[in-house]
């Protein structure tokens, strides 16, 4: 059985066998998580996921695909680098949000993850309605078989803490 919670805090300061990044598809770093992810866990995050982009993922990671690398001087074994899709009131993305959880778990599956960290995946500059978005992401983790047994959804501020503590009770 998975336990699920929700933390308010700073992923980068989190102690898991697994951290998530919402990356954007380049894997080369960037604004938010990911800029702060690859910051404190330093360059062999990066220099791993440029091997990725120079073999696998040639073109970038597509939209809620999930791959590890190492984390670096993070505490945790393996950063999950995960691609959110942006928000649009036109097109429903939901299932590309719902797949960024369920790829990540399969992942955390593959290398033997116990504990795995996630953010609010695609609610800063990709404009996710944080509301939608916790929806969203506590269906899809309770919906996975999964060897993981604790995910934790890492939030940065009280409101999304709020919202995802709501849809967990």
């Amino acid at each position: 059985m998975t336990t699920l919670i929700a933390v308010r805090g700073d992923i980068t300061r989190q102690r898991a066998d697994a951290l998530v990044n919402a990356a954007n598809s380049s894997l080369l770093g960037g604004g938010g998580v990911d800029g702060a992810l690859h910051r404190r866990g330093g360059p062999a995050i990066l220099e791993e996921c440029r091997r990725l982009r120079a073999t696998a993922y040639p073109e970038g990671l597509p939209t809620g695909r999930a791959v590890a690398t190492t984390a670096g001087r993070l505490d945790a074994r393996w950063v999950i680098h995960t691609v959110g899709p942006v928000h649009s009131t036109t097109e429903d993305r939901s299932a590309l949000l719902a797949s960024c959880y369920r790829e990540s778990l399969r992942v955390a599956d593959e290398l033997g993850a116990r504990t795995v960290a996630f953010p609010a995946i695609s609610t800063g500059a990709y404009g996710w309605p944080v509301d939608d978005a916790a929806r969203i992401a506590v269906a899809a983790v309770r919906a996975v078989p999964t060897a993981v047994e604790e995910v934790r959804f890492v939030l940065f501020d009280d409101r999304a803490y709020e919202t995802f503590a709501a849809r967990l009770r």
